[in-house]
């Protein structure tokens, strides 16, 4: 990606080398996050693309280059400022037991309070719209603990919409879910894109999914940005081969337009090829 950063990108990576060790994990990547869109990224595992999510979001800090918030170095700015204008989610959270979801959902206003600051009508309305628009209301008296797994990482994302700021990173949030529940939060985070302005970074694991749902993808392997770009310019047979080595054909379904990744199967494993089961006689 360019390394130029436009004035209406709020969020941008500049030249990031990132590593654990002596293992170099980003490789002088650079990345802008257009606004009020969903940005995906996938990958093979290990390309590298939890690693950017998680210097973006000042978790870890790079080796060269910066991250730049509104046009300021984010290592260097202070914590509560970055987490009134950027709010994270990681992979696999885990909340303090005993907590009730309205409890887990407040914990999203902690930047907004202070020494001279304490709880107000606008965190208590701010917690409210936040599960009002997660569909969690209904829950806000029963324990975290004590709901599915979809309802939980609902909770969750009320729990960053809280902080009310407008740049939301999630670290494949869809993991280990169904189907349904997958396809019903990737709907939630559109909603939250395109009908209430918020610009989204989700790094996924489902390629049908992060085709159907992405308005801007990225493609990594070995640390680089291979492919960037509306999904019709991205997913393609050829990038799939290249950047995951999967022999697969992808086609557009005819209703809803969407791309489908439909692999290759050998002639041996096709549905339409039989053989006669034959006993093992001794």
């Amino acid at each position: 990606m360019s390394k130029r950063v436009h004035s209406n990108i709020r969020l941008a990576g500049d030249d990031l080398s990132v590593a654990y060790g002596d293992r170099v994990i980003l490789k002088q990547v650079n990345f802008q996050v257009p606004p009020n869109q969903v940005t995906v990224l996938i990958g093979p595992n290990g390309s590298g693309k939890s690693t950017l999510l998680k210097t973006l979001s000042r978790i870890l800090t790079p080796k060269t280059g910066c991250v730049l918030l509104d046009g300021h170095d984010i290592h260097k700015s202070h914590t509560r400022d970055v987490a009134k204008k950027l709010a994270v989610l990681p992979q696999g959270p885990v909340a303090p037991e005993g907590l009730t979801v309205k409890e887990l959902v407040s914990q999203g206003r902690f930047s907004h309070q202070s020494l001279f600051r304490q709880w107000s009508t606008e965190d208590e309305g701010a917690v409210q719209a936040a599960m009002d628009v997660t569909q969690v209301s209904e829950f806000a008296n029963r324990l975290a603990d004590d709901l599915s797994g979809g309802q939980r990482q609902r909770c969750w994302i009320a729990m960053v919409l809280a902080q009310e700021t407008d740049l939301i990173l999630l670290d494949e949030p869809t993991t280990y879910l169904d189907l349904k529940v997958q396809v019903d939060l990737m709907n939630l985070l559109v909603h939250l894109a395109h009908d209430l302005q918020r610009t989204l970074v989700v790094v996924l694991h489902e390629l049908n999914l992060a085709a159907a749902y992405a308005d801007y993808l990225v493609m990594m392997r070995d640390g680089e940005i291979c492919q960037h770009g509306k999904p019709n310019d991205v997913f393609t047979s050829e990038n799939l081969k290249s950047v995951f080595d999967l022999d697969a054909r992808v086609v557009q379904e005819p209703i809803s337009k969407q791309l489908i990744c439909i692999p290759n199967y050998p002639s041996s494993l096709h549905p339409n090829f039989h053989t006669e089961y034959q006993p093992n006689e001794e």
